[in-house]
């Protein structure tokens, strides 16, 4: 599995329409091939940023599924807008070390 990681930072005062801008845009990346899974986390540092991210199956679902398709035209006519500066994209491969798992529930206590 691969992360897509991206540090967002979005417009000042821009908040709260790139919040529903990312929930209605959601079906669009969820309806990928390869997708698993994705989040998007608030900085509690900074209100203008957000960490991305996102679960694949492969690369190359990003890299050339998403991306090559209409759903990503739509992606980013919703969402690029609000971009100062625009992200950088990273891929990361399989955690080295993960404890707990934040792909597995916790145990029950």
């Amino acid at each position: 599995m691969i992360l897509e990681a991206a540090i967002l930072n979005v417009r000042p005062g821009e908040q709260g329409a790139f919040e529903q801008a990312m929930a209605e845009a959601r079906p669009l990346i969820a309806a990928s091939a390869g997708f698993r899974g994705m989040e998007v986390r608030p900085c509690l540092e900074d209100g203008c940023r957000y960490l991305l991210l996102v679960w694949w199956e492969r690369l190359d679902d990003h890299t050339v599924g998403f991306r090559g398709s209409d759903r990503y035209v739509e992606w980013k006519r919703r969402l690029h807008r609000f971009y100062d500066p625009f992200p950088v994209v990273e891929h990361f491969a399989a955690p080295l070390i993960a404890e707990p798992d934040p792909l597995r529930p916790a145990a029950s206590v």
